[in-house]
C-alpha cells in the first residue's frame, strides 16, 4: 500500500536526520586535537543578535594543538574571547589584540574516560530517538488496519521498520567506535 510506503520513507528520513545530528554532536566532543568545529556551538553578540563564531571570524589550525581565531572586525576580539571563556570548552584564550590563540592541552587518561562516557551518552540519545521513530511509525502503520490494510501488509511493514532501525543503530555504533578510538589514541 502507498500509505505504508510513505510511513517507511518518512521513518527513514527521520532516522537519517538523527544520524546526522548525532554525528554533529559527537564532533563537538574534542579528542585532544585542535579542530575548528570544536567552536561550532559558540555564538557572539554581534550588532544585537547572537551570531555563530564562524560568521564573524576565521578559525584556522596552524598545528595539531593550536587554534587561531581572527575576527573580521578588530573590535570583536574581546567579545570572541569572552564567549570562549564562558563556553563549556574549558579552554584558555590568549589575545594579542588581533588574533586569539587557543592551545589545546593533551588529554589526561581520566579526561579521556570522561569523554568516552560523554560519547556514549550522546549516542544513546541518538538510539533512543531512532527507537521512538520506530515506535511512532509502527503505531501509524497499525492504524491502517482500520483503513483496510491486511495483517500481512502490516506485519511486512513492521519488519521493514525493524530492519531500518537495526541499520541506523548500527551506524550509531560505528560512530561511537570511531569517536572512542579517536579519543583514546594518544
Amino acid at each position: 500500500m502507498e500509505e505504508i510506503q510513505l510511513f517507511l520513507d518518512e521513518a527513514k528520513e527521520l532516522m537519517e536526520k538523527t544520524i546526522r545530528h548525532t554525528g554533529q554532536e559527537l564532533t563537538k566532543i574534542r579528542a585532544g586535537k585542535a579542530m575548528p568545529n570544536m567552536l561550532d556551538g559558540i555564538t557572539i553578540e554581534y550588532y544585537g543578535s547572537q551570531t555563530p563564531l564562524q560568521q564573524i571570524a576565521s578559525v584556522t589550525t596552524p598545528d595539531a594543538r593550536t587554534l587561531v581565531i581572527k575576527p573580521f572586525e578588530r573590535k570583536m576580539v574581546s567579545e570572541v574571547e569572552r564567549a570562549i571563556i564562558n563556553s563549556d570548552l574549558g579552554l584558555n584564550p590568549q589575545n594579542d589584540g588581533e588574533v586569539i590563540r587557543l592551545n589545546i592541552p593533551p588529554l589526561t587518561e581520566e579526561r579521556r574516560k570522561n569523554l568516552v562516557k560523554q560519547v556514549k551518552a550522546e549516542s544513546e540519545n541518538g538510539k533512543i530517538s531512532i527507537r521512538s521513530i520506530r515506535k511512532e511509525t509502527n503505531e501509524s502503520i497499525k492504524k491502517l488496519k482500520s483503513d483496510g490494510a491486511s495483517e500481512d501488509d502490516i506485519k511486512r511493514a513492521e519488519d521493514k521498520v525493524q530492519v531500518l532501525t537495526d541499520k541506523f543503530i548500527a551506524q550509531i555504533d560505528d560512530l561511537i567506535a570511531k569517536k572512542e578510538q579517536e579519543i583514546m589514541t594518544i
